[in-house]
């Protein structure tokens, strides 16, 4: 049986994702067994996260500052907004190099079955972008994934902003074959997005 002091910091790291009894112990041994040095670097982190990060007001990424540095940027192009599940989703597409773009971050997905999940989505913060943006903006990329729940909250946002702005051109990330692989292995989806999708050489 571990003291209370152990078994509370277990509790709390069980509430992380993916980390379940057996790796709560073994962080919380690793940190027991590494000393105070590393225990309050570790600390300072996060109450250095909890103190300095907040929500850009624009986008929804987390940011040292409102609004963040993309949503700031005069060199980025603001008629186009590339809309992503999560930040980590955004830091993906950003490092491609390929989108000048903006962003807006969801948070989450549609979920028919959970009303307050679909409160908690930055949805009526993305509408309201696209209605008081003095038609700023022209196109909504929405770059979700191809499984139930991002098709649910494609359908589900192409329908809410085509109301707003009938003109407004919204376009999902393309969706095929990857280099180097092999037909008959390929899946019904990939493959019939592959021949939607198709390249015209002329």
């Amino acid at each position: 049986m571990y003291s209370p002091s152990i078994q509370n910091l277990i509790k709390a790291l069980k509430k992380l994702p993916s980390v379940g009894e057996r790796t709560a112990e073994r962080y919380v041994f690793h940190l027991l067994k590494s000393g105070k040095k590393e225990t309050t670097e570790l600390m300072l982190a996060l109450k250095n996260l909890t103190q300095t990060v907040t929500s850009c007001k624009v986008c929804w990424n987390f940011s040292d500052s409102s609004p963040c540095s993309t949503c700031k940027d005069p060199r980025r192009d603001h008629g186009t907004v590339c809309v992503v599940e999560d930040p980590q989703d955004l830091s993906v597409i950003e490092h491609t190099g390929d989108f000048r773009g903006v962003y807006h971050v969801l948070r989450g997905l549609v979920d028919p079955t959970d009303e307050d999940g679909l409160k908690k989505m930055k949805i009526k913060e993305l509408i309201g972008r696209v209605k008081f943006g003095n038609k700023e903006i022209k196109e909504i990329i929405l770059a979700l994934n191809p499984d139930m729940a991002g098709e649910t909250t494609m359908l589900y946002l192409e329908k809410e902003l085509k109301k707003i702005n009938p003109s407004l051109i919204i376009s999902r990330l393309a969706r095929g074959l990857p280099l180097g692989s092999d037909l008959k292995y390929a899946d019904e989806i990939t493959l019939g997005s592959a021949i939607k999708n198709r390249v015209s050489k002329g």
